[in-house]
């Protein structure tokens, strides 16, 4: 998080999320893993998987993303505004 600014990580994942919504974090790690080479490293996956939380995370303390249910994510109006999504919605 760079100043309250979203990252290009972060808007990665509103993306995907303003996309697909709602996204449970699980999904929205698989999504940011699919979008990746794969890689020899063991522990690649894992780490990208996890990073979905942080952004998450991110996202919601910023105003961008909330809560639809347990673990599960809406672009808010500001977040789409920031990305210029639609919201089309799985």
């Amino acid at each position: 998080m760079s100043d309250g600014y979203p990252t290009a990580a972060q808007k990665e994942a509103l993306s995907l999320i303003c996309d697909h919504e709602p996204m449970p974090t699980a999904r929205l790690g698989e999504r940011l893993l699919a979008a990746r080479e794969p890689s020899t490293n063991p522990g690649y996956a894992r780490a990208i998987t996890h990073m979905a939380g942080t952004l998450a995370w991110r996202l919601q303390a910023q105003g961008f993303i909330a809560a639809d249910g347990a673990d599960a994510w809406r672009t808010t109006s500001i977040g789409r505004a920031l990305i210029a999504c639609t919201g089309a919605g799985s």
